[in-house]
This record gives structure tokens, sequence and C-alpha cells, in this order.
């Protein structure tokens, strides 16, 4: 066993390096990258560090973020060796970009095996992606021998990612391809029951028990109301460009702050006990206080884009009300925002759309029923609102 304390982290984009990495880094971990992005791993190992600025209401923070490395993922060879003398490891790459870290992980695990014995290796999986144990599990049961000991050699610990990373300029970009900004939020819940290994001595660490009711907690009221203000925000002022301005707005931002509480309410009754309304209602609060702060420079265009993914069936809106239609509870609030959402255009900064939101807009010129059903997966919904 390696008493050094590394860990191995997929993916060094935004999500990456402020947290992920900037948690570990700061409580002494190595952190070794791997990407796809060759310019910024070279510039991350002539650096061999970089900057986190925290975007405060009232004053900008810099952490430094030390003993930083990156490794092309194509190298797979070092990837692999690596990993497998890691004291932890994570996963930071979307839901794509695990087709092509697992194979590496899969390797890693077996030589692992061979160098260390029975050392399990613990893999934070900081994807938004719901039952991201079982997605990831599966796919390293296929990969591996069939006689590897997955159960009790690999602990999948899943998370709820609830900080918020805007998007930065290209001025941003060149003034430092190395520095990302983030929110001050910085705790990283994850499952308590995951690991193998004993938990990290890391500060903003949050372990739950019941860790898909936590993840359940991000889609049903941070995603959903991210989403919601940025869709009537829109609706209201479409010219509007930043978070902070159409939720300045009190008519947005009391129908914001109304849908998350009736998405709190199908939260309580899907995991009784885990939550109370107060523990509920402070968090909405909270988070609408972090959905408002302007150093942060949100865009309504970020929040709002890739309509596809964020109208799906088990998504930010739709989801929440395919619980209500089980529950037989309420759900005209989280709808509202939804059909809001079907006629979202925000551009980005220079002006455009994302293309697949372009496809999103032509395919609703079937109507708001169409995409309910077809996109969102709903039963027919009667009035049409």
């Amino acid at each position: 066993m390696n008493t050094e304390k590394k860990l191995v982290l997929f993916g060094a984009g935004k999500i990456g390096r402020s947290f992920i990495g900037q948690v570990f880094g700061r409580a002494g971990y190595e952190v070794v990258f791997v990407d796809i992005d060759r310019p910024l791993l070279d510039h991350l190992n002539r650096a061999g560090q970089y900057r986190v600025i925290v975007k405060a209401p009232k004053k900008d923070e810099t952490l430094l973020v030390q003993r930083v490395r990156g490794i092309h993922l194509e190298d797979s060879e070092s990837v692999v060796s690596e990993l497998a003398d890691a004291s932890i490891a994570a996963l930071s790459v979307g839901q794509k970009g695990l087709r092509g870290a697992l194979p590496r992980v899969a390797k890693a695990l077996t030589l692992r095996k061979q160098r260390h014995g029975q050392w399990p290796l613990d893999i934070i999986i900081a994807e938004n992606l719901r039952n991201a144990d079982r997605v990831v599990s599966d796919e390293l049961t296929r990969l591996l021998p069939s006689d590897y000991p997955v159960d009790s050699l690999v602990g999948l610990v899943e998370t709820s990612i609830g900080k918020m990373v805007p998007i930065m300029t290209q001025s941003d970009l060149e003034a430092d391809p190395l520095q990302v900004f983030a929110e001050p939020y910085n705790s990283l819940i994850v499952a308590k029951r995951g690991f193998k290994n004993p938990i990290p001595q890391v500060e903003d660490l949050a372990p739950k028990e019941n860790i898909k009711a936590w993840v359940d907690r991000k889609l049903f009221i941070h995603n959903l109301g991210h989403a919601t203000g940025a869709y009537l925000g829109f609706q209201q002022d479409p010219k509007a460009v930043f978070m902070f301005q159409v939720l300045s707005n009190p008519n947005v931002f009391q129908a914001t702050r109304q849908t998350m509480l009736q998405s709190a309410d199908l939260l309580m009754a899907l995991y009784p006990g885990e939550f109370t309304p107060f523990q509920l209602q402070a968090h909405i609060d909270d988070l609408l206080d972090r959905f408002q702060n302007k150093a942060l420079g949100d865009t309504v265009f970020r929040v709002g884009c890739d309509l596809y993914r964020k109208l799906g069936p088990e998504d930010r809106l739709a989801g929440p009300i395919h619980a209500a239609i089980e529950l037989n509870k309420p759900f005209d609030m989280i709808l509202k925002a939804l059909i809001a959402g079907i006629s979202f255009g925000a551009k980005d900064e220079t002006g455009h759309c994302l293309p697949s939101d372009k496809a999103f807009a032509k395919e609703a010129e079937k109507g708001v029923q169409h995409i309910l059903q077809n996109i969102c997966k709903l039963p027919p919904l009667s009035p049409e609102p």
C-alpha cells in the first residue's frame, strides 16, 4: 500500500479543478489529472499548480492548488500505473467521458490487485447522474475478469455536486488558461456507505447515509430551481443576460421559489424522515441567494441551455413531475416552468444557441403536447397548458 496521499482524477474541467481537485489538493493530496485536453495538461505540468478564483459577493478570494500534474487519457500505460497506486480516484468527465475512462480503470484495478493484493480502490463518482454507482458498477463488471471481486475491492462513492461554476469568457481563459472561477460553496456530499477504505480526513467532505435522497435533493430543488429561474426569466425578459437580472424581478423570484417549494414537498414524500420542511426551505432560500451572486456572473444561457437533456424524462423538471404523478401530488408550478423551457431561446456571448437547441426549437414547432409526450415522456396532460 502506498502511504503517499494521491488522487487520480479523470477530468481536468471546471468541476474537476475548482471542486474535486481543490478539495483534495488543499487537504494534502497530490492530484493527478487525466484528460484529453493536451494544451491544458501541458500547462498543468509546466506550472505544477493552478488558481481557483472564488467569486464571493463582496470580494474575490484566490485559492492556490499545488502538487498537481496531468496525464493524457491516451497514455494508457501511465494512466493505469498511476491509478493502480492511487490512494483514491474520482470521475468528473460527464456521461460520454465515462466510456473512455472506465476501460483504464478496469485495467488499473487488475494491476492494483497484482501489486497490492486486497487494497480496495475508492472511486468518487462526481457526475450529475442518478444511480451513478450502478451505472459504473455494471460497466466495470463487464470490463473486468469474471473472477474479479468488484464488490469487495471497488468502493463506488456517489456524490451530489452542488457547486456552481460559471462560463468563463475568452479573455479570462487567455489571461490564465489554468485559472477557474467558482462560488464559495464547497461542500462535497458523498455516499458514506460507498467507501471500502476509511473515509478520507478531508475538511469539505460531507458523508451522508442515504445518498439517493441527497442526489434527488440536488435534482428536485437546486437543478429545478435554477432552470425555473432561467426559463421564467427568459419568458419575462428575453434580453436579460445574467441570472441575478432575471431573479431581481419579484414575479420571477416568487414563482421560482414557489416552484422549488412544490418540488420540496415531493422530495419529502419520496424520502420520509430524511428532510424537514424547515431544512428544505432554508436550503431553497440559500440557493436563491447563491443564484443571485453577481460576482459569479452566471448567465441565463448557461443555466437554461441543452434542452433535450434538461427537459428529459428523468431530469430536473420532468423527473419531479413523473414523481408527482406517481404520488398523486400537485405539480402545476413545475409544469409551468417546464412549458416555459420549451420556448427557451437565450444565446451565448457570441449570439449563438447550442446546435442541439436549434434542433429542439424545430421540434417544438409541433406543439407543447408533442414535447411533453415525446421528449419529457409524460402522459397526455389535459387541458393543454
